[in-house]
């Protein structure tokens, strides 16, 4: 099976870009989602890290927003809950999907957890950032704090291009971008 994993910095288009390989999809930003809408267990070891800021399950996104903006230590403990709560789901996947012949992974901070094997795929998304910002502000519940956050705790994308065997342009121009991901859907498959 070859693994294809899509990296970029936040807003470039990753799961856009997963999504036009039309191949199935690990894509953890989903599954944390519904870790924090169906999983009880997690709900209950995050309420003993930050109990100040959960009050109830499932855990609602904006309480978890609060936690991480009123102190950059919150994120390390959610982070650290949840990170191995998603890569049990990832071996699940890798292991359901194992007889496919190609599996896209869309997981943000793939290099930066150290998830990458030798033969994987990596693509890099690159957009420029005017672009990639003017995509954010129209995201629901935008928060400028929260994404330089995450930003933070990001590889800088020099690093990841560098560790990329393939660079995808992103200018959100939907027909090139299909375009760009069919081509190199041929090439690696």
């Amino acid at each position: 099976m070859i693994k294809i994993a899509i990296v970029g910095k936040i807003g470039s288009g990753k799961s856009r870009v997963a999504s036009l390989f039309k191949i199935p999809i690990f894509n953890a930003d989903y599954q944390v989602a519904r870790v924090y809408k169906e999983d009880k267990s997690f709900y209950e070891k995050l309420k003993k890290k930050i109990p100040k800021f959960i009050s109830s399950f499932p855990i609602k996104k904006n309480e978890l927003v609060k936690a991480i903006l009123s102190n950059k230590s919150n994120l390390k403990k959610i982070t650290k809950i949840i990170h191995p709560i998603i890569r049990k789901k990832l071996l699940l996947f890798l292991k359901k999907n194992k007889k496919k012949r190609a599996v896209v992974l869309d997981i943000p901070l793939y290099l930066e957890n150290k998830l990458n094997k030798k033969k994987d795929i990596i693509i890099f998304i690159e957009a420029k950032n005017a672009d990639i910002n003017k995509k954010l502000r129209k995201r629901p519940n935008f928060n400028k704090r929260l994404i330089n956050q995450f930003k933070k705790i990001q590889l800088k994308s020099n690093l990841k291009k560098k560790k990329s065997d393939y660079i995808i342009k992103n200018n959100f121009v939907s027909n090139k971008l299909k375009n760009d991901v069919k081509n190199l859907k041929a090439k690696i498959l």
